[in-house]
């Protein structure tokens, strides 16, 4: 029985596994614990549900590693057989290492004070975090329709979510594009990373709201908060790029540049010049519009929030790796592996 049910090597099924995982993705593992009594009779204090859950998140990080755990779809199912990327960073809290001390003398003093034994686990306690929160990377591929994505998250550094975007580039049959390009802000390690590991890209375009907000902050320097001259010269300035491109920009920004040589005013029009001038290729919004191309990360933008909602709720803190687990379990649900993962879990 206990084989039939999939528990030779494990203590739960596959299918209490799965419940309880979709369950806590949603909402913390105390109410998620209350949830599944009440509506699947399944009595799991919180701790244990928590413990159960990050276990079930490392197995598909190490499903992800090993190419265990493909994408839901290659370049073939895509419209016109395009395919465009993101990638992006968002911070995620984290315990350090003081709030982890002051927990464990809390618990102490309890322990003592009711004469009970200690039940922390034999060897070396788990460290802390440096700061109260690190910087995850989420790289991300879909079709112009939105309706084909995949994602996958990581705790790491620059380099490898680099090797990310070259794995799952791989997997996706990403070469085999008739149309491939990528979407992000102007974060310099983002277009590092493209130039190194996706070279066959035909075009990094940068985010056209993001570069608005680099025109919003100059014309807060420029005009006073309330002046309506700010709103138009904002205008003015994101029409020219998005009608001549960059270099039209750079050309009009030369103009105030000429009118306040020095002063605050001079140094904010001297940064975004700066800003623009480092990412003409990526500006270059007349010609892809030309080709088609979205010019808006829209898509990855809302893809860091989902797979960051449950960990970044009210009081939450996390030790990098058990959110980097939770992390692998949205970034099933937002690439419709779900069934296809606990599938292959009932039947191994």
């Amino acid at each position: 029985m206990d084989q039939w049910l999939g528990l030779t090597e494990q203590r739960f099924s596959p299918g209490v596994r799965e419940m309880c995982c979709r369950e806590a993705l949603h909402c913390p593992f105390e109410v998620a614990s209350v949830n599944l009594q009440r509506t699947a009779q399944l009595s799991l204090d919180g701790r244990t549900l928590r413990e159960l859950v990050e276990e079930q998140g490392r197995a598909v990080e190490q499903a992800q590693q090993k190419g265990a755990l493909r994408p839901a779809f290659t370049v073939a199912d895509c419209r016109d057989q395009t395919l465009i990327g993101g990638a992006d960073g968002v911070m995620v809290p984290q315990v350090t290492q003081q709030q982890k001390d002051r927990r464990r003398a809390t618990e102490a003093a309890k322990r003592r004070a009711q004469r009970r034994p200690s039940t922390a686990a034999v060897g070396r306690p788990k460290a802390g975090s440096e700061g109260p929160f690190h910087e995850f990377k989420l790289v991300a591929f879909y079709d112009p329709d939105k309706t084909h994505c995949h994602v996958v998250g990581t705790a790491g550094d620059c380099a490898v979510a680099g090797r990310l975007m070259r794995r799952e580039a791989r997997r996706l049959h990403l070469a085999q594009a008739q149309v491939k390009y990528a979407v992000s802000d102007g974060a310099e390690w983002i277009a590092h990373q493209y130039q190194q590991q996706l070279p066959m890209l035909d075009a990094h375009i940068l985010d056209y709201y993001h570069l608005r907000e680099h025109m919003v902050k100059a014309s807060q320097v420029l005009y006073e908060p309330d002046d309506p001259r700010a709103q138009h010269w904002q205008e003015e300035m994101m029409g020219r790029v998005w009608e001549q491109g960059s270099l039209g920009l750079l050309d009009r920004l030369c103009s105030y540049l000429r009118r306040h040589r020095t002063g605050p005013k001079h140094q904010a029009l001297e940064d975004l010049r700066g800003y623009v001038r480092t990412r003409v290729a990526m500006t270059d919004y007349p010609a892809f519009r030309r080709l088609g191309y979205d010019c808006g990360s829209g898509p990855t933008e809302s893809l860091c929030g989902r797979l960051t909602d449950r960990l970044k709720g009210p009081g939450m803190r996390w030790d990098q790796d058990n959110a980097e687990a939770m992390m692998a379990l949205a970034s099933l649900y937002h690439s419709d592996l779900w069934d296809t993962y606990w599938k292959a879990a009932r039947a191994a």
